[in-house]
């Protein structure tokens, strides 16, 4: 329950990436700057919904307070900072720093996710039992972020 949403949500993140980029390297630059700022809201709304609700209510669940929730946070904070360089870049109109930084940032997505996908919504479908869907609605009523 809690795997399949939060993947679904990633899917979404990522597709929006991808299209922001592409609109980018079409010199859409104006439909890739409404792209990628939609891209940042929504991935910051995952990270929120893990954050302030997914993975405290897991380790209260579990007791697990150290564990693989601590290091998902942490690389939050990494994705979090190459995200603003991105918004930073787009902004100042420095498409080749977006690239650059881009390509980085979405090798080390991809692979947040994997462990996210593999382990850790496993692990908390697991704890959260009967609860998951209570959850994902929970997820869902969750506020987005206002526009940049």
């Amino acid at each position: 329950m809690i795997l399949e949403f939060m993947r679904d949500d990633h899917r979404v993140c990522d597709e929006l990436f991808v299209t922001a980029e592409n609109a980018l390297s079409d010199k859409k630059i104006d439909e890739a700057k409404k792209l990628y700022e939609e891209f940042y809201l929504l991935t910051n709304h995952h990270f929120d919904m893990e954050e302030k609700q997914l993975f405290i209510t897991f380790e209260k669940r579990t007791g697990m307070m150290g564990g693989p929730t601590q290091m998902m946070r942490y690389e939050h904070q990494q994705l979090r900072a190459q995200m603003e360089a991105m918004l930073k870049a787009l902004r100042d109109d420095k498409y080749d720093d977006f690239f650059g930084i881009g390509e980085s940032f979405m090798i080390m997505l991809q692979q947040h996710n994997m462990k996210e996908e593999q382990m850790l919504y496993p692990m908390i479908d697991r704890a959260l039992s009967g609860d998951g869907e209570l959850m994902v609605e929970t997820l869902k009523e969750m506020p987005k972020g206002n526009p940049l």
